[in-house]
């Protein structure tokens, strides 16, 4: 996370409370994390009611603070609750702080995959 701390510009007090949301956000709704390329990053979230609209809101506010990244959410089906893809992009030189991100973001069961460097 300390490459997520050198690139962000919001202010260091908010930084923790920051940092616990997104965990709890992942903890409850990733089911799997693959790094597309060095600069791509493609997470699937499932939820209940609600979950874009919350991805949507944390995502917006990360912009804010990390303009750097470019954050794409398309909805998919499901049967009950909500379910979508979260695609996650930085410009060249920002690849460390991807990888920060993606390892935050990664089930903590194994779940996550690794994929083109």
């Amino acid at each position: 996370m300390s490459d997520l701390v050198r690139d962000c510009t919001l202010p260091l007090a908010e930084r923790p409370a920051r940092q616990a949301e997104l965990e709890r956000l992942f903890a409850g709704a990733v089911e799997h994390v693959e790094r597309v390329s060095a600069r791509r990053l493609r997470m699937r979230l499932a939820g209940e009611a609600g979950l874009a609209s919350r991805v949507r809101d944390l995502t917006g506010r990360e912009t804010l603070c990390c303009s750097f990244f470019t954050f794409t959410i398309t909805p998919q089906d499901a049967a009950g609750g909500e379910r979508l893809t979260l695609e996650v992009e930085v410009p060249a030189g920002h690849e460390d702080v991807l990888e920060s991100f993606g390892e935050l973001a990664a089930p903590k069961g194994g779940g996550g995959q690794r994929a083109a460097r």
